[in-house]
């Protein structure tokens, strides 16, 4: 288990969207669009890189449950899938999670690129 301070150790019942032997997934509270899914370990790892071989299966069995809820519930048009992996990545919360963010035609004038918009002026190329 985690430090008592983070948030991705310390949950209930009402937090659980889906769940596995080694995760859980659940909405983000704070949301880029409708149906923002977060599958996060339940073992307290700062990166996928420490990841087990048996917990990296089971986050992939969550991404692909997760996506036939979100498209039961919310009917989106596409997905990004993202880690933000080390404060140089954006990470703030340093227990590793998986962001399965829905997108919708429309939520932005030009998607292309995709997750290269991390870093804005290299999303076009």
């Amino acid at each position: 288990m985690g430090p008592v301070t983070c948030p991705f150790c310390n949950y209930g019942p009402d937090d659980i969207v889906l769940e596995n032997e080694f995760a859980y997934a659940r909405l983000d509270k704070y949301p880029v669009s409708p149906g923002h899914l977060l599958i996060i370990p339940i073992r307290h790892i700062p990166s996928l890189f420490e990841a087990t071989t048996g917990e990296l299966t089971a986050f992939w069995e969550l991404i692909s449950r997760a996506k036939q809820v979100l498209n039961e519930r919310y009917s989106p048009d596409g997905f990004n899938i993202g880690i933000n992996d080390g404060e140089s990545a954006g990470q703030t919360i340093m227990h590793l999670h998986i962001h399965i963010i829905p997108r919708y035609r429309g939520d932005m004038d030009d998607p292309r690129g995709g997750v290269r918009g991390v870093i804005p002026e290299k999303q076009r190329y």
